[in-house]
């Protein structure tokens, strides 16, 4: 009989330990904190623009559009329209880009800005040229890690987006409290 409420004991105790693990997991993941390490060179009600500000743009592309012919668009200016599939945790150093089956990385030119954390599921305007890159396994670990995601970046030869300004949509809770 000893042993057998001891065991039950220890049962209802793992039991509660679990519950308690998910609670404060869940309760991490529900109150994360977003990291905004640069502030927006300019803000208006619906967006708010990170790098430089630039005040005309050339045609907006897709990124279907670019990455079908990358190599027609290696060293000069585009304007992109994506979606943000992944953003960098540590720092918003840099994020993928994502539209369709098409992905690219997109660094911050001399890493000189930053963009917020949780701009996962957003659709930016990217400003920027579009360079090739080999990446290296150690490189591609980094990163993995740094997004959150294991094996996530792979290594070899990569298109990256260096982007000298990022316009990201304000969300619906954030239009209303410019001053």
């Amino acid at each position: 009989m000893f042993y057998y409420s001891l065991l039950h004991s220890l049962y209802k105790m793992r039991k509660n330990a679990l519950i308690l693990l998910l609670a404060v997991a869940f309760t991490h993941i529900a109150y994360a904190e977003v990291l905004r390490l640069s502030e927006p060179v300019h803000q208006d009600n619906a967006s708010e623009t990170f790098g430089a500000l630039v005040n005309e743009l050339p045609a907006v592309l897709s990124l279907n559009v670019v990455m079908e012919t990358p190599e027609s668009f290696i060293g000069k200016p585009l304007v992109l329209e994506t979606e943000v599939s992944e953003v960098c945790q540590k720092k918003g150093c840099f994020f993928i880009a994502q539209q369709a089956n098409k992905t690219v990385r997109v660094t911050m030119k001399d890493y000189g800005f930053f963009v917020p954390t949780d701009m996962v599921g957003r659709k930016v305007m990217i400003i920027g040229e579009l360079i090739q890159q080999e990446v290296g396994d150690a490189q591609a670990l980094h990163m993995s890690k740094d997004l959150g995601l294991k094996g996530s970046v792979t290594s070899g030869v990569q298109y990256q987006i260096v982007a000298s300004s990022i316009r990201v949509p304000k969300l619906a809770a954030e239009q209303h409290s410019d001053p």
